[in-house]
């Protein structure tokens, strides 16, 4: 097994895999921006190689690119299909080389995700994770239902709360999580009576209410794996928060292994994130009330934003020129300019709204 670490291994390794392909490649997609694997599916389709891709029926504010995708790849011949509307998402990432190399991933195919966020991924050639990822796969392309036959394979809604819950349950000296949304009622509770026993249980997330055991969120970068290892040699890598919506209403995907190497690693890069998440030994303050409104309308005004691509086109031909051989990846200046856009509202309105606070607190 191999582990990927977000951002540091970057879109590359999976680039190469594509490239190396000899047979198939099947891909599930949720988000998808990365030109360069793109490309890479359409030189293996120039090669002979049979590329086929399930993507999902719908992402938060993300759907019409979705379904231009696909006629993107139908276009360059690869086959595509679409997953079933019965689950509020298929939230699933992986990619399946030569029906011999599974990629399980926390994140998507994205610049934000790869470039900006921790996350993790696994590449495995175990062949009994390999044949019921390729399972998974073939039934949602087909909008067949999928019965779970490999424990260590988690796959939500089916058997995710199960394995989890006995994954936690099975912690002795040291419990390690990532997790964006942890807050199942009843997980929450494992893991405070984990706690209340002596357990080291420490989480990285952004949590519900306030925890029996210790919590921090991730200071220098956004968060968007689901990761635990257990007592130093036990790991799960998956798309599934510890939240009842995660477990119970999407499709979800993630793997349990075995493996010292890889725990040691994730581990290494837990306790660095852990210690720049709080500076020294303080206990984390609660956001001021002008942060929390600037995010909220920094969120507002980005999801209302017009598409920026078509104009970012319009500019890079006037400036640039259509006959120039350049290459400009607009889905990447795209993203690029709605994150500045969402920066410079947050500051803004963050100042606004500190202003404000500050008056009242002098006049009273």
């Amino acid at each position: 097994m191999r582990l990927l670490v977000q951002p540091g291994d970057g879109v590359q390794p999976l680039v190469d895999a594509i490239d190396h392909a000899k047979s198939h490649v099947e891909i599930a997609i949720f988000r998808f921006d990365r030109q360069e694997i793109e490309s890479a599916l359409v030189r293996a389709i120039e090669r002979g190689v049979s590329v086929h891709a399930c993507i999902a029926y719908k992402n938060r504010g993300g759907e019409g690119k979705l379904r231009a995708l696909e006629m993107r790849l139908l276009d360059k011949g690869v086959t595509v299909a679409r997953t079933a509307n019965d689950l509020v998402r298929y939230h699933g990432k992986y990619m399946i080389v030569d029906r011999k190399e599974l990629f399980l991933l926390a994140f998507n195919y994205t610049y934000l995700d790869m470039e900006h966020s921790r996350s993790f991924g696994i590449i495995t050639k175990d062949q009994e994770l390999v044949d019921e990822a390729r399972k998974l796969f073939e039934a949602d392309c087909k909008r067949q239902s999928y019965e779970p036959g490999l424990s260590r394979f988690v796959v939500s809604p089916l058997n995710a709360r199960k394995e989890l819950t006995d994954f936690i349950a099975k912690t002795e000296k040291q419990l390690l999580i990532y997790d964006p949304k942890l807050g199942d009622p009843r997980i929450l509770r494992q893991l405070e009576e984990l706690s209340a026993k002596g357990v080291d249980v420490r989480a990285i997330a952004e949590v519900t209410r306030t925890l029996k055991f210790e919590s921090r969120e991730l200071g220098p970068m956004r968060l968007h794996t689901r990761s635990m290892i257990r007592d130093g040699e036990h790991v799960f890598v998956g798309s599934q928060s510890l939240r009842a919506s995660e477990l119970e209403t999407r499709r979800e995907v993630g793997i349990i292994f075995k493996d010292a190497k890889i725990a040691s690693r994730i581990m290494e890069t837990f306790e660095d994130d852990w210690k720049q998440s709080v500076p020294g030994e303080a206990p984390r303050e609660r956001k001021p009330p002008a942060v929390k409104a600037a995010r909220k309308v920094a969120k507002a005004v980005v999801k209302n934003l017009p598409a920026v691509a078509p104009v970012l086109e319009l500019v890079v031909k006037n400036v640039i020129g259509e006959e120039a051989a350049v290459q400009v990846d607009t889905s990447a200046l795209e993203e690029t300019v709605i994150a500045a856009v969402k920066s410079a509202v947050e500051e803004s309105v963050r100042g606004a709204v500190q202003e404000v606070v500050d008056q009242n607190g002098a006049a009273s």
